[in-house]
């Protein structure tokens, strides 16, 4: 009798942003399909995939110490790096036991299944045409392209047939969609053709800047019946002088007024944004500016990052560095006071009705569910039969800590 071959075993790695995410769920589709088994957290592999980023020298590092844990954890398996670290930064070679470097250009897009959610992100454009002057990523990625319409929604439709109920818009400057093309397509068109799909019951934007959130889609969130209210449009610093030297095209005052017109027109939509602290000659009262506008602005979510040199980039040659330990004061005492914000803005649902996505079993405790709220809030209710995977409305009882409770 012929002996049966013993299927190869892989282990994926992921560092980064969503876009990264969906990119090695779309690499992770093409080796299962081609006879990998991937094995679980504890257990060891003969291929290694590490999918790296290198937003910050904080994620290069990290990059860096998986590719070694994956030698050391098997001398003898194949380890294989890809990602934005891989494509640009010839020092990842001199690390030895990496079998190989591999362009993430070379894994085409495309998705069947997020398996296990009902969530799916879609990447739909690549590459950013802004250089922010802290930025490195268009170094990487490249300038904007924008992804097929037709491409697209075929993805969508798989990924609705194959269970998701959700789909996350994702780009690495997702405002710029279209853009390229010929006839010069909107966001906002991409959403109308999404809209029409059956079966699925929710689209949410990732990211996007705050110059591509136009009258258009504002008009486009207060219409839809399936475009989640919420938007992640990231503030990077409050303060003009910063704002001027990071490139970013907005100052303070025009931010918050964008803010302030998006809460008048669509009541209770969620903000959630990025913040970086300790940009090159970020005195006290420029991180001060910042704090001021974030209570303006009340997000329910503030990822908060200090700020990385990356070589290559304008803001790599600034001088007056802060002191990290200033930065990291800075930090914690951000930390404190967006914690605050998000949950003054919670506390506005407490008796009202919300529409949640109710995706399974709550971590804390089997016998509840959780969820997401349209607006981005994590829900949970009791456990009952029949609501996993079912837009349900419910009322709020309580607060605790950054979950709603039905």
């Amino acid at each position: 009798m012929k002996a049966i071959k013993p299927r190869r075993t892989i282990k994926f790695f992921t560092l980064g942003c969503k876009v990264n995410q969906y990119e090695s769920q779309s690499i992770r589709e093409r080796f299962l399909a081609r006879g990998f088994r991937e094995v679980a957290e504890k257990e060891n592999a003969g291929y290694f995939l590490i999918n790296t980023c290198t937003v910050t020298a904080s994620a290069d590092q990290k990059s860096r110490n998986i590719i070694r844990q994956c030698v050391k954890a098997n001398p003898h398996g194949k380890v294989i790096v890809t990602g934005c670290l891989a494509q640009k930064d010839s020092s990842l070679s001199d690390i030895a036991g990496i079998s190989l470097i591999i362009s993430k250009n070379f894994f085409p897009d495309k998705i069947q299944r997020f398996c296990g959610h009902l969530r799916a992100f879609l990447k739909v454009q690549d590459g950013c045409n802004n250089f922010c002057s802290y930025c490195k990523v268009p170094l990487a990625r490249g300038r904007s392209r924008s992804r097929k319409i037709s491409e697209i929604l075929k993805e969508a439709k798989a990924l609705v047939a194959s269970g998701h109920r959700e789909i996350v818009l994702t780009g690495i400057c997702l405002g710029a969609w279209g853009k390229d093309f010929k006839n010069k397509l909107s966001l906002v068109d991409l959403i109308n053709a999404l809209e029409k799909i059956k079966k699925l019951s929710r689209i949410r934007l990732s990211s996007i800047e705050a110059g591509d959130v136009n009258p258009n889609l504002i008009r486009k969130f207060i219409t839809s019946g399936k475009l989640c209210r919420h938007l992640h449009i990231p503030i990077q610093s409050g303060d003009d002088e910063i704002l001027k030297k990071m490139n970013r095209g907005y100052s303070g005052k025009g931010y918050l007024n964008l803010i302030n017109k998006i809460k008048k027109l669509i009541p209770r939509i969620s903000i959630t944004t990025d913040v970086i602290v300790g940009f090159p000659g970020e005195t006290d009262e420029n991180f001060a500016n910042t704090v001021k506008l974030l209570k303006k602005v009340i997000p329910l979510r503030a990822h908060i990052f200090p700020y990385s040199r990356r070589p290559g980039t304008k803001a790599g040659l600034l001088a007056k560095a802060v002191n990290p330990l200033v930065i990291r004061k800075r930090i914690n005492s951000l930390k404190l006071i967006t914690d605050k914000l998000a949950q003054s803005y919670r506390k506005q649902f407490i008796g009202r009705e919300v529409e949640v996505l109710f995706e399974g079993p709550a971590r804390s405790d089997p016998a509840f569910l959780e969820g997401y709220s349209g607006n981005y809030i994590k829900v949970i209710t009791k456990s009952k039969p029949g609501i996993t995977g079912r837009l349900m409305r419910l009322r709020v009882k309580s607060i605790s800590g950054d979950c709603l409770i039905c």
